[in-house]
């Protein structure tokens, strides 16, 4: 038995998974993307010594969400205006040649310029140099040109009903969509793919594109092969398009020479899904001129393809008609004074997606904050700060009680407001370093101390025990930390074992500098 996952399916679930954030109240799920893993060359940090050479591909299993999650650094909530579907990106150039709209491209029926057994592999999108898209449904395709012509004249256009794209006759018809909004252009063109608005359809331009569609309407026939014998210099109108739909008219040009030239829709007519227009003795009449009479003794009969618009008409429905199975999420991960949570001079070498993490030590309190830190950190006491230095990536590690000690790995350390923020991937925990990851903490045990080991310059540090807020005032002036210190220690504002990993990506480290900005653009396809 032979079946397949359509991609009308895929785009079911595209739509399924935008309506998550837009258009539909969003009560249960919370999205973040994230970055991570600031030290990928280390083992023990979950990387590999090769990771900037050949970043290994992302596992999908239990145990390798486990191992991603500690490696979290900062998280950006995705928000409603942050997601959208996507589709390949087609620019218009003078020239070049589009394949036109046809609804029977197939294994066995494939697209002549891009040889695609699928429309939405085709090149029948086009973006203009003012972002205005348009769909090319008709390319000068004829027996002479049985591939299509290179476009000349390039669309520039907004009327609801399709039209060429100038005065140079190139044969090309366009019927034009959308134009992307500025915030679009920013967030989410790119060099492979065009931006679909959100909530199609349901106001402004869009409403009135789709408003002026008509379902099984017929905007084109296709002279596939001229045919000869026919009457020379005759007219033919009103010329019936069969098929299971009604008022479908062509207006039917013949040559000189007795050939088919021209086939023009002059009522597209409503309801058809499937269509032709049989030109040949004996048809259908017109409202002019009768039946056709016949053909001479060596005729043949004119062969005309007629293209069945999409369901619902151009423009109803443009995911299906453009094939929107694939969805782009944007984050903008730029550092703030105010909530300084991003990671700093630093790399990072993974990039993310996780659903509904929940606040450090729930399983049940979702987190909802704009901007979140993955990671802990360590309050400094001591005139040291300035003079000591725990570099990045470095191991730091405190004894918490006699034959126990906390590991971890440095993600940043700012001298300035004593703040050092770690992370403790599993790594560490089937290390050299011991077989299990112990806190670190204001409060150690006997045999313990408050030091943190690890400064290459300088001396080790104690944590400042007697410090617990959010700011600190340092020469009159106050700095916001991110964070929420208790007794100088602050936990990560996500619980470790919480949400659910969706998406990972695998990276050559890319540093990152305090005045440093990411647009991090994820493209999920179905």
């Amino acid at each position: 038995m032979s079946a397949i996952i359509t991609d009308q399916f895929r785009i079911l679930n595209s739509s399924t998974f935008v309506n998550g954030f837009v258009g539909v109240a969003n009560t249960e799920n919370i999205f973040y993307t994230f970055i991570g893993l600031s030290n990928p060359t280390n083992t023990y940090s979950g990387g590999t010594s090769t990771w900037n050479d050949n970043p290994p591909a992302p596992l999908d299993n239990f145990y390798e969400e486990n191992g991603y999650r500690p490696t979290i650094i900062s998280l950006k909530k995705i928000n409603s205006g942050d997601i959208t579907r996507v589709v390949k990106k087609v620019k218009w150039e003078a020239g070049r040649t589009y394949e036109m709209y046809r609804p029977d491209y197939s294994i066995d029926n494939k697209s002549p310029i891009t040889d695609s057994s699928s429309l939405y592999d085709c090149d029948y999108i086009a973006i203009n140099s003012n972002y205005k898209v348009y769909i090319c449904i008709h390319n000068g395709q004829n027996p002479s040109n049985p591939y299509g012509q290179p476009s000349v004249d390039e669309p520039d256009f907004t009327d609801l009903d399709p039209q060429s794209g100038g005065t140079s006759g190139d044969g090309y018809i366009w019927k034009y969509l959308y134009t992307l909004s500025p915030q679009d252009i920013i967030k989410f063109n790119s060099v492979n793919y065009i931006p679909v608005p959100n909530n199609w359809g349901t106001s402004g331009e869009s409403q009135s594109i789709k408003n002026n569609a008509v379902n099984g309407e017929i905007q084109v026939a296709v002279i596939t092969n001229t045919g000869i014998g026919y009457p020379s210099n005759t007219t033919w109108i009103n010329v019936p398009i069969l098929g299971d739909g009604v008022n479908g008219k062509a207006t039917v040009v013949v040559d000189s020479s007795g050939k088919v030239s021209s086939v023009t829709v002059s009522n597209p007519g409503s309801k058809y899904s499937v269509a032709t227009i049989n030109f040949a003795p004996g048809a259908p009449g017109t409202e002019t001129g009768g039946p056709l009479s016949g053909l001479t003794n060596s005729g043949t009969v004119a062969k005309i393809d007629v293209i069945v618009t999409p369901k619902g008409g151009h423009g109803y429905d443009i995911y299906r008609e453009l094939g929107a199975y694939r969805v782009m999420l944007f984050s903008n991960f730029s550092n703030s004074t105010d909530n300084p949570d991003f990671l700093a001079g630093n790399d990072f070498a993974r990039i993310g997606i996780i659903k509904n993490p929940t606040t450090y030590g729930s399983q049940t309190t979702l987190q909802s904050q704009s901007i979140l830190s993955g990671v802990g950190a360590i309050k400094f006491t001591g005139t040291g700060t300035t003079t000591s230095d725990y570099p990045a990536d470095g191991l730091i590690s405190q004894t918490i009680g006699t034959g126990s000690t906390a590991y971890g790995f440095v993600v940043s350390y700012d001298e300035v407001t004593g703040v050092l923020k770690y992370y403790q991937p599993i790594g560490l925990s089937t290390s050299t370093y011991g077989y299990k990851i112990n806190r670190f903490t204001s409060n150690p045990g006997i045999g313990g101390t408050t030091l943190i080991d690890g400064t290459t310059v300088g001396a080790d540090l104690k944590i400042d025990t007697t410090f617990t807020g959010t700011q600190t005032e340092i020469n009159n002036r106050t700095y916001k930390l991110g964070l929420s210190f208790v007794n100088g220690i602050a936990n990560p504002e996500i619980d470790p074992l919480s949400g659910d990993i969706i998406y990972v990506d695998n990276r050559v480290a890319i540093p990152r500098s305090a005045t440093q900005t990411e647009d991090i653009r994820i493209v999920v396809e179905f």
